[in-house]
């Protein structure tokens, strides 16, 4: 069916960000947005290519060269961002047009040439509601302290929850939100809050150095991009010892590969006390898997597990028994818990994904077959009746 469309014709500009004098750049994220594609590929000797609900399709243009590409690229760097991609190879960067939705780039080589992947960011941050995630979000985002973890794989979907819930603190609560990002994302406007976001490589050189001065800054909630070190992971646990809400992402499949995936950036010797300050100030651990919908009104949903600190998480996170972190989630589901097999599960029942996707994503396939047998049973029951 995808194969039926056609192709993506970048020069069917967008009206809001059509100007004589924009980068060359903008005609493709001006056709992102025109044919609601969320990602973008440009790489030499071929045309650009969008990714439109979930399905990558060609655009018409000619083969782009080598030069082309440079000269796109070039042309919305700043002069630090230049040298440091020639020394480097690879940066992230983040360009928005006039009036027009937030792009996020990673320019890098390959095969000795330059390459362009870039993420559009619409301007208007969704609500719970929108993004289909569990009520106890909103619980999550009313606590005043402690660590939040927001866990996935590359284009899960982490940084919108995470800014659905910065917004939804924003509008509620009188406090300073202070992000640190690499790059800035979405762009919060000052509402209840007052929100400080600070892109490394334009208002500070290195994390290092925002993680240094960040208490110094008076926020009430931070959010640190991504736990990329032991670092990084330090900081943002001493911000959650002294009583700041924090939040961070990392690249994990479950709740239970987040624990261990975040000890292992420490040394071995330091495992039993970064546990037992982990244990202590965890608040909670969700982590996504975006998925196709079968859904007309929707391109992707979200399968979501939710892991909330109370006593036996931080006794089994102390104990290193991280594996029977799912055995807590399917016990504690009534107080807001929630395991991947039951979140997949209500997307098969709700009609919003495809069974097959469920189990193809499943962290326990066998587990999800019996809890689907369970619904078709008790279906079966009611029609007999």
């Amino acid at each position: 069916m995808e194969s039926k469309q056609q192709p993506i014709d970048e020069h069917d500009q967008h009206p809001t960000t059509h100007g004589k004098n924009a980068p060359a750049l903008e005609k493709y994220f001006r056709a992102m947005i025109k044919s609601d594609a969320s990602d973008l590929h440009i790489k030499v000797g071929g045309p650009a290519f969008f990714r439109v609900n979930t399905k990558i399709r060609s655009s018409k243009t000619d083969p782009l060269t080598a030069d082309e590409i440079e000269d796109m690229v070039f042309e919305i760097m700043t002069e630090k961002q230049k040298n440091y991609f020639l020394e480097n190879g690879n940066i992230d960067i983040a360009h928005q047009p006039a009036d027009s939705d937030r792009f996020r780039l990673n320019v890098y080589r390959q095969r000795g040439d330059i390459s362009i992947a870039a993420r559009r960011v619409v301007r208007n941050i969704p609500d719970f509601k929108t993004l289909h995630l569990p009520r106890v979000m909103e619980e999550i985002a009313q606590h005043h302290h402690g660590l939040v973890l927001l866990s996935g794989p590359t284009g899960c979907g982490k940084s919108t929850t995470i800014a659905s819930i910065l917004e939804y603190i924003n509008k509620k609560r009188a406090c300073h939100i202070l992000t640190i990002e690499d790059p800035i994302e979405f762009l919060y406007e000052d509402k209840k809050a007052i929100v400080s976001q600070r892109e490394i490589g334009l208002d500070v050189p290195t994390f290092e150095q925002a993680l240094k001065y960040m208490m110094r800054e008076d926020p009430d909630i931070v959010l640190i991009g991504e736990m990329r070190d032991h670092e990084t992971f330090q900081a943002a646990l001493q911000a959650a010892e002294t009583g700041h809400l924090v939040f961070g992402t990392v690249h994990a499949s479950t709740a239970a590969q987040t624990i261990g995936r975040i000890v292992d950036l420490f040394p071995h010797e330091s495992h039993e006390l970064i546990r037992q300050t982990l244990a202590f100030n965890l608040h909670a651990v969700v982590c996504q898997k975006l998925l196709p919908s079968i859904s007309e009104k929707l391109d992707r949903i979200p399968a979501v597990e939710v892991l909330l600190s109370n006593p036996s998480v931080g006794q089994l996170i102390t104990e290193s028994r991280d594996a029977e972190l799912i055995d807590i989630i399917h016990s504690h589901e009534r107080e807001g818990m929630q395991s991947f097999t039951k979140s997949l599960l209500g997307l098969v029942e709700s009609d919003m994904i495809d069974p097959k996707v469920a189990f193809e994503v499943a962290s326990n396939p066998e587990e999800l077959k019996m809890a689907m047998k369970g619904i078709s049973a008790s279906k079966s029951s009611l029609l007999g009746r």
